[in-house]
């Protein structure tokens, strides 16, 4: 279970560091709070760093509440000073569930209540997008909604009641059949364990544009997840979020409290969003919505967006929008890297089941966002997770007799 301080802690780095940039992406996926001090705003910080790092300029530099820190540290150190387990008390389980986000932990929790053994494996945070939403208010039971990190929270704290494990921060690297009882799973940490059945609720990942100038100003102006990098922007005249569906018009509500001004742009003629969303937008004083309109380039000065630039469709005229942030909500990739030639996939990645959520792979089922057919929607995730939960207990039954 995390250990993640309380008060948060202080990244010192630049705009311009990639490591600055991936230790950053790797706190916000843990939902660890943290301020940021970025050097070419905050020069008199470079005399700490020199203090802390024997006289080296070494970024990013990370100081813990308790007055220690680590120097340019790759994910998996940090993941250890933040007291992430990663490492499971047994090397057998009745179940392996690869994702922890609200599929993996409903699916936990049915097969833990059915007294089998249960480890969940999850690369990022416990939770999945569902705990790095800002708010849901379609989820049942939570007539005013609720915050996507206190529902995985109580998801987790329930899975955790009855006795299943979970490892944060770290990634399945391959599925092997052992035998029609067996599951060969190896981890990233080179930890290898073995499972009566696996569930593969992985889930997907955001979708990036592909224009020019995206893949060097990730973390510095370009983001994926408002809610981890919305306050980053107060105050700020403008943003741009780009996808005009559901995600991109609730996260552009989202990011007004922050920035002075927020628009829209979508590439279809026409937005994707509910109609609900629509009219909030609309009648919002701080929103604009740009439709037909594409993403050719991003710019930069000084190692930070400076502005988007836009294509009208229709006409093929450009020009640059000036804005600090841009959040892209644009679609999902499947998190299926390390399934490919293991798992029968679509043309899109995605893992084909069958209607008992059984993969190509004998042991190995599939449930959730990345499957394909599924609704990307939390409330049938969340079902699909149950539903899958009872298929593996007749397999498991089967298999263990």
């Amino acid at each position: 279970m995390s250990t993640a301080p309380v008060a948060p802690l202080t990244v010192i780095g630049a705009s311009w560091c990639p490591d600055c940039r991936r230790a950053k992406t790797f706190l916000g996926e843990q939902r660890v709070p943290y301020e940021w001090i970025d050097l070419e705003q905050h020069p008199e910080y470079t005399e700490r760093v020199e203090a802390l790092n024997g006289g080296s300029r070494i970024i990013p530099t990370i100081i813990f509440p308790d007055g220690s820190h680590l120097a340019e540290p790759g994910n998996d150190e940090l993941a250890d000073k933040l007291g992430l387990t990663r490492v499971a008390s047994e090397r057998t389980y009745d179940l392996v569930i690869v994702g922890g986000g609200p599929t993996g932990l409903t699916a936990a929790i049915y097969a833990a209540r059915e007294n089998f053994s249960v480890l969940i494996v999850e690369k990022s945070a416990v939770g999945g997008q569902a705990g790095v939403t800002e708010r849901l208010d379609n989820y049942p039971g939570f007539p005013d909604g609720v915050a996507g990190h206190e529902l995985a929270d109580r998801m987790r704290r329930q899975a955790e009641r009855y006795g299943v494990e979970i490892l944060q921060a770290v990634a399945v690297t391959s599925l092997e059949t052992v035998d029609e009882s067996w599951v060969a799973v190896a981890t990233s940490t080179g930890d290898h364990y073995r499972a009566h059945g696996v569930l593969l609720a992985t889930g997907s990942l955001y979708r990036r544009t592909g224009a020019a100038g995206e893949a060097d100003l990730i973390g510095a102006g370009i983001h994926f997840c408002a809610t981890c990098d919305g306050p980053f922007y107060r105050g700020a005249d403008e943003v741009v979020v780009i996808g005009g569906g559901n995600s991109g018009f609730e996260e552009g509500i989202f990011l007004t409290q922050f920035a002075r001004h927020v628009t829209i742009v979508e590439y279809a003629d026409a937005v994707r969003a509910s109609r609900l969303l629509q009219d909030k937008v609309a009648a919002h004083p701080s929103m604009s919505v740009h439709v037909g309109t594409a993403v050719v380039a991003f710019e930069a000065g000084a190692g930070k967006l400076t502005g988007v630039v836009l294509e009208d469709r229709a006409t093929g005229q450009r020009r640059t929008h000036r804005a600090s942030g841009a959040f892209v909500f644009i679609g999902l990739e499947p998190n299926t890297a390390f399934l490919v030639g293991e798992v029968d996939l679509d043309d899109q990645g995605f893992v084909v089941s069958d209607e008992q959520f059984r993969t190509s792979m004998p042991g190995v089922y599939v449930a959730g966002d990345v499957r394909r057919g599924s609704t990307k929607q939390l409330a049938s995730a969340v079902g699909e997770g149950a539903a899958a939960a009872i298929a593996l207990r007749y397999h498991l039954d089967r298999v263990r007799a």
